[in-house]
């Protein structure tokens, strides 16, 4: 099969597209078709050697398709079926081992490329909002990077559950696609970015801040949340935050700070296809419209990952492997 290998750690031309033997399934795995691969931005750290990884791999951990074949201990699913993950590693091939325990199902009038690129994120903005905090209708919350691959699911998510929603956005471009997705205020990053939520907020703050940014916001995202509030930290892409003294907390409003992970919220198939059950309902009614904003070849995984790491995307990003 055709798949892209990490061949040392580095920049996206480390990225190399050739052919590589098909996967050998465990008794427990379907083997899939990929007809959409999604490309996130935590395979960026892992290629540049951020997180632990040992090259050469092939990357990605994301993607939908169709069963080709079923392993002896897999039960409720077929050959024939269309399903999605996000979390089976090695997806940025034409052929995927998934293990049945990552799988959902596609359900009709879903496309492959919203559910390829988009599952890690809908299920992300499932537990942000009903797992590491649990905002109330008619709160506010502010999203950074509103604009981002999660921000606008969050985002539409955020409003079916019936908030009120501050994003933050780094262009007008990017302010257009964030009020879109139903942000009630889109505000620019800045030093006076905490004075202008409190503004909105007549001078309380926020019960909740979404930072999946991390260095470069979180001292604004402090100074913006409420009393008694969480901060929820479930990204970085502008980098880690640095060590902080946590007493700092108890002046600041005896605030909450969380870094959560998607695998504890999904720590079993019946949590997960609940999350997923949910977000495939409210894409199928409507309320959050998935904008596959960047659609690649499999064989320009490493201009994927460049445009990605220069802020140039927006949206989701899907690699077609039938394109390559």
């Amino acid at each position: 099969m055709r798949a892209i290998q990490v061949t040392r750690h580095g920049g996206p031309d480390v990225l190399a597209f050739g052919t590589v033997d098909d996967p050998i399934p465990a008794a427990d795995e379907v083997i899939v078709r990929t007809s959409a691969v999604g490309v996130n931005y935590i395979d960026t750290y892992l290629r540049r050697g951020l997180y632990p990884s040992i090259p050469p791999y092939i990357p990605g951990t994301e993607g939908a398709g169709e069963i080709v074949s079923v392993g002896p201990e897999v039960t409720g699913f077929e050959v024939g079926q269309r399903v999605a993950w996000c979390a089976a590693p090695a997806s940025y091939a034409e052929l995927v081992a998934v293990p049945a325990a990552q799988a959902v199902v596609v359900p009709d009038g879903v496309d492959d490329a919203v559910a390829g690129s988009s599952l890690l994120r809908g299920l992300t903005a499932h537990y942000l909002l009903d797992g590491s905090a649990h905002p109330h209708p008619e709160d506010t919350v502010l999203i950074h990077a509103g604009a981002g691959g999660v921000g606008l699911i969050l985002t539409q998510m955020a409003k079916r559950h019936g908030l009120r929603v501050i994003t933050t956005v780094s262009s007008d471009e990017k302010a257009d696609l964030s009020r879109q997705a139903g942000a009630d205020h889109v505000l620019r990053y800045g030093d006076d970015l905490a004075a202008r939520v409190r503004e909105l907020t007549d001078g309380l703050g926020v019960p909740v801040v979404y930072d999946g940014v991390g260095a470069d916001t979180f001292e604004q995202s402090l100074a913006a949340t409420a009393v008694r509030g969480i901060i929820v930290l479930f990204g970085a892409s502008s980098g880690p935050v640095p060590p902080f003294d946590l007493q700092r907390l108890n002046p600041a409003g005896s605030l909450a700070v969380t870094r959560p992970t998607l695998a504890h919220f999904t720590a079993t198939p019946e949590e997960l296809n609940w999350r997923a059950g949910e977000y495939f309902e409210a894409v199928l009614d409507g309320d959050v419209d998935v904008r596959v904003g960047q659609r690649y070849r499999l064989a320009d995984a490493a201009q994927a990952h460049a445009d990605l790491e220069a802020r140039k995307t927006t949206g989701t990003t899907v690699l077609l492997p039938s394109d390559s």
